[in-house]
Formats: C-alpha cells, sequence, structure tokens
C-alpha cells in the first residue's frame, strides 16, 4: 500500500492513501497501488487529449497556432504574465476576446505569482485562469468548425460532444460509460478508472507515424495520403518542449519534467488527481490521492516516477516541510509504501 504521511514529532498524525495505475500501450497492468480501476474523474489530466482535435481537425494549421499556445492548450498554467500574453495572442488569431471566455477568475495556482498580483493590484479577468488556454483551445475548435462560439461549455455544444468522443477513443472506455460532471471551470469534465486514464497517457507516447486521410484539407496535399507525425505526437512534442508552459516556475509538473528533459510527461488535475507519461518506456501513470490532498498527490507522483526508474527527483518533491506560524520546520509530509509489480 502507499500512503502519503503526515509526521510530527515522530508520530503519523495522518494519512492520505495512494491508488495508482502504471499500464503498457496495450493496457496491460505493469504495476498497481491500491485500487487501479478505481472510478475518479479526470479533471485538468485530460487536457492534452482535449488539445488534439486542434491537431487532427485542421484548427493548429488554419490558424498558425504556435507551439508555445498549443502547450498552453495542454496546461494548468500559473498565470505567469508572459503565460497570459499567449492566451490573449491565441485569442487574438481566432477572431475571440476575453469576453468569449467562459472559465471565470481565480487567484493563481502560483503562490508567489498571485502575491506578486495581489500587490500589485492587478485586475484578475477569465484569462488569468489556469484553464484558459484550454478554453481558447475549445473556442479555437468552435470557430474552425462554424459552430456558435457562445454557450460552449455546455454539454450539449458540439465542442464538448466532439470532446467526449475523443475521450472515448483514447482511454478505451465506451462513449456511453464515460462518467460526466461539470469542471471547476464549467466545462465537462470525465469519470472513468484510473487504469483507463494510464491507457490514454500510455497511448500518447506511441510514437507512431500516421497519414493524412483521403479527402483531408491540407495544403500540400489535399485528397492524397502524405505521411507525417501522428497528431498525437505533435501534442506530446509541444508539452515536452515547453514544460514551462504545462504549470510554471516551481510548480510540480514543471519540476518534474525539467528533472527529466525528454523522458516524462507529467499533468496534474484537481481533487489528487496526477497523470504522466514515461516516453521511452511507453508506460502510462494515473493515480489518485483518496482524500483529494494536492500536495500529497504530487509528492506520491514523484514518488512512483522514482520508482519507475526517474530518479532524482526534485528534493522539493521528495518530501514536504510542514512549517508553523513562527517559520519553524515542525514536521514533515512524505511517501511510506510503494508499488506493486
Amino acid at each position: 500500500m502507499m500512503r502519503v504521511e503526515q509526521i510530527r514529532g515522530g508520530v503519523v498524525e495522518s494519512s492520505h492513501t495512494v491508488h495508482a495505475a502504471v499500464v503498457d500501450r496495450e493496457g496491460r497492468l505493469v504495476a498497481r497501488a491500491g485500487d487501479p480501476d478505481l472510478v475518479t474523474f479526470w479533471r485538468s489530466a485530460a487536457k492534452p487529449f482535449q488539445a488534439v482535435p486542434l491537431v487532427t481537425d485542421g484548427v493548429v494549421e488554419r490558424f498558425k497556432i504556435s507551439t508555445a499556445e498549443l502547450a498552453l492548450c495542454c496546461a494548468s498554467h500559473s498565470s505567469e504574465p508572459e503565460q497570459v500574453v499567449l492566451v490573449r495572442d491565441l485569442l487574438a488569431k481566432i477572431g475571440c476576446s476575453e469576453r468569449d471566455l467562459l472559465c471565470g477568475a481565480h487567484p493563481p495556482l502560483s503562490e508567489r505569482v498571485a502575491q506578486d498580483y495581489a500587490t500589485r493590484g492587478v485586475r484578475l479577468t477569465a484569462v488569468y485562469s489556469n484553464c484558459s488556454g484550454k478554453h481558447a483551445g475549445m473556442l479555437a475548435l468552435a470557430r474552425h468548425h462554424g459552430w456558435p462560439t457562445e454557450f460552449y461549455t455546455r454539454p450539449e455544444h458540439p465542442v464538448q460532444q466532439r470532446l467526449l468522443s475523443e475521450m472515448a477513443e483514447w482511454s478505451g472506455v465506451e462513449r456511453a460509460r464515460i462518467g460526466t460532471a461539470t469542471d471547476g471551470c464549467g466545462v465537462v469534465c470525465y469519470a472513468m478508472p484510473l487504469r483507463n486514464m494510464a491507457l490514454a497517457y500510455a497511448r500518447l507516447g506511441s510514437g507512431e507515424w500516421g497519414v493524412v486521410r483521403d479527402g483531408a484539407s491540407r495544403r500540400d496535399g489535399a485528397n492524397r495520403r502524405v505521411p507525417l507525425p501522428t497528431p498525437h505526437a505533435v501534442v506530446l512534442e509541444v508539452m515536452l518542449r515547453h514544460p514551462e508552459l504545462i504549470a510554471g516556475e516551481g510548480r510540480p509538473c514543471t519540476d518534474m519534467m525539467r528533472a527529466h528533459p525528454g523522458r516524462v510527461v507529467v499533468k496534474v488535475g484537481a481533487e489528487g488527481v496526477y497523470c504522466g507519461l514515461l516516453t521511452q518506456e511507453g508506460h502510462g501513470v494515473a493515480l489518485k490521492v483518496e482524500d483529494g490532498h494536492t500536495v500529497a498527490a504530487a509528492l506520491a507522483m514523484a514518488a512512483v516516477l522514482a520508482e519507475l526508474g526517474l530518479r532524482p527527483q526534485p528534493p522539493a518533491l521528495v518530501s514536504h516541510s510542514t512549517v508553523n506560524t513562527r517559520g519553524e520546520t515542525v514536521g514533515e509530509l512524505r511517501v511510506n509504501g510503494g508499488l506493486q509489480k
């Protein structure tokens, strides 16, 4: 069993149970912790797959979306100034503005950025949401297909229906069997077993080469078959190229990817969810901290990656110090136990 334990004075004060699944590209279970078939919501860890239609449907090519902008569509960003500028640039390319975003506003996920903005009195609008890149991508998908941009977050909207089909394709869960609800940013989120989330990430690293389908619209080869990297390879490439955009400075996703460049993609989800891909092994990882503890989930993901061979992990993700109101270290949060293989 794997737990993340809060230790104070040598006593385990509380613990956070971890469920995890590690699978290969065929869906075979390579390792596990707790219940690999636990059904939970994928939350923001689904973002890379919500971005794939931007490539498959020709949106990236039509609007000349940059690698950085596409990376932000996959991101839970920190609302850093450079990240916000990129989202605004993407909105401008598709003929939209911040007024079209339906993700709402919230304080930045980065404490450093949040404090800076509060000190300077920055007015936080929807573009500062960690999900603004994803929402801009959804607006781009709507623009491309001629669908209305109004109410694009509603489950019945063509954008959300298109993305639900994409989730089924990647996860191997029948569309009708995917649980749906409303995410924190107002769009549809998806419930499925951890094993299937891990399978989607394993497939993201398949590294296969595809072809343009007959009849596809492409300047260099309409109506003929042309070798090109598979769309998911493009999404994987932009995430690997831009770890600083997938989260931000000092955030666990960025730190874990920077610790092993090109070897891993890591993506956080809310309520204790983390997913990842080991690119060389082709293994997908999905975990859930049962009680939704955010810091415990980051520690658990780093521990899982270390156990799977990605060592060392950033020191700040090996344990997390507990500090009291006087700035004294009085305990720590640390992983106990590991994977069953």
